[in-house]
């Protein structure tokens, strides 16, 4: 046990003397070394670090089943199916719509083409020019589209202009296929935030999401990136937003969450106050997080990226207790903010992961007192 309190003393001086809170990026610049080993993750039943799954924030063996398969085989079949039986105004399909997009992506990245060899993600070429008329294949095109332009260019540029025009296209196709999907329109939100439309063509844009799916919280996340202060709105503009989504949220709803998410998106590039992380307005919205998933339905699949969010607040709070508690909801998987912002999202949850397990142990806790 004194090591723990050592390494405790030792978090907590850089704290005081080495700062590391960075703006929205969910890092950590300096670490004490040797911490991740504070206590064996097997211990309180976690995953080791080798083992946490980045592809998703929570589990869908539906999903994960279809992924593999379809890269296994370049058939893209099983992935229609899949998409074609979920339910269109849920947060799954979105979820499942990005998720296609991006392991088409990322093959398109790993393996370009060039003489003699098919370009990767060839199955969604093939899965929309067989099934045009298929509305799932339009949506995750259009979503492919959109991952590609901030994979592979830089905002402001022709490049990353053209991309995102052939994108609305999409996403307009999409929305022709499947009138009542607000799919199509959630993929417009980053290609209204790529291309930077007026407020007066943005708010078209949600009106159409409202109007379908109300309380889609993959909705609200995505729009409140159009008003942060790093984009086309302020921090005023984004709390008001983040604020109004809360205020109106059904009984069970995650919407209660979404002001800790505003608060995230405006961490200060430096935190040189000790007590940020137990201020009012941090307070206020883990609290309402919290409130959240508690009341959140169990099958719900944004309640893992709340549960994340909060890791990372409660953590930095010496809320140890708590965060142990999301951990125990979460572990496993680590597809969501904030370590995805990090070039190596398991570590960068690992790091927390650790913290969170040292300050519970050297304020008495244990794997026996941990509640399952």
């Amino acid at each position: 046990m004194e090591i723990l309190w050592v390494l405790i003393a030792l978090v907590m001086l850089g704290f005081v003397v080495v700062p590391f809170v960075r703006r929205g990026r969910g890092t950590i610049t300096r670490v004490p070394a040797g911490h991740p080993d504070a206590a064996d993750p097997v211990n309180y039943g976690f995953a080791r670090e080798e083992e946490l799954d980045v592809r998703m924030p929570g589990p869908d063996q539906d999903l994960l089943d279809v992924l593999d398969l379809v890269q296994r085989t370049q058939d893209y079949r099983a992935a229609q199916q899949l998409l074609a039986g979920t339910e269109p105004e849920g947060e799954r399909r979105w979820q499942r719509v990005q998720a296609f997009a991006g392991a088409a992506s990322l093959e398109l990245q790993q393996r370009p083409g060039g003489v003699g060899e098919a370009p990767g993600g060839q199955w969604l070429r093939v899965w929309r020019t067989e099934m045009p008329k298929d509305a799932g294949g339009a949506a995750v095109h259009a979503e492919f589209l959109v991952q590609q332009a901030w994979r592979t260019a830089a905002p402001g540029t022709d490049e990353f202009r053209i991309i995102m025009e052939e994108a609305r296209t999409a996403c307009g196709e999409a929305a022709l296929l499947a009138p009542g999907d607000p799919v199509p329109y959630l993929v417009e939100l980053s290609v209204a935030r790529g291309l930077g439309y007026s407020r007066q063509d943005f708010e078209q844009v949600w009106l159409k999401i409202l109007d379908r799916a109300p309380a889609h919280m993959g909705a609200h996340l995505a729009a409140l990136h159009y008003w942060c202060e790093k984009w086309h709105g302020s921090r005023q503009q984004a709390f008001a937003f983040a604020e109004a989504a809360a205020a109106r949220a059904p009984q069970g709803s995650l919407l209660a969450a979404m002001p800790l998410f505003a608060v995230f998106e405006h961490l200060p590039e430096v935190n040189l106050v000790a007590g940020f992380h137990q201020s009012e307005t941090v307070t206020k919205a883990v609290h309402g997080a919290l409130h959240a998933v508690h009341s959140a339905r169990p099958d719900d699949p944004m309640t893992a990226h709340v549960r994340h969010l909060l890791v990372f607040f409660l953590v930095r709070g010496e809320r140890w207790a708590e965060a142990m508690s999301q951990l125990m909801h979460v572990d496993g998987h680590v597809g969501a903010l904030p370590w995805t912002l990090s070039p190596d999202p398991a570590a960068e949850f690992a790091v927390y992961r650790a913290l969170a397990v040292a300050g519970y142990e050297a304020n008495g806790g244990s794997p026996a007192t941990l509640p399952r």
